[in-house]
């Protein structure tokens, strides 16, 4: 499977999304500062993930959520969960 995925940081509120083969295995090397992009802004809370069975459409996904368009879409869909 592979999944997308979305971070909140619970330091500053910014989002966070990928893209992974193993969901576990990537939120835990968030969690331990071992990802460039997001070790700065620790600690970090799982907001949403989505598994697909084609690479292909999972990384359509990823670049989707992370447009404009995408973030106003997740907020939209989890707008009871930010507050």
């Amino acid at each position: 499977m592979y999944y997308v995925y979305l971070l909140r940081s619970q330091k500053d509120g910014n989002l966070y999304v990928g893209f992974t083969l193993d969901l576990r295995k990537r939120i835990e090397k968030h969690r331990k500062g071992e990802v460039n992009s997001t070790k700065f802004r620790r600690p970090f809370r799982l907001m949403f993930y989505e598994a697909f069975c084609n690479k292909y459409d999972a990384l359509a996904r990823e670049k989707y959520l992370k447009s404009g368009y995408g973030k106003e879409q997740l907020k939209s869909i989890l707008k009871n969960s930010f507050g």
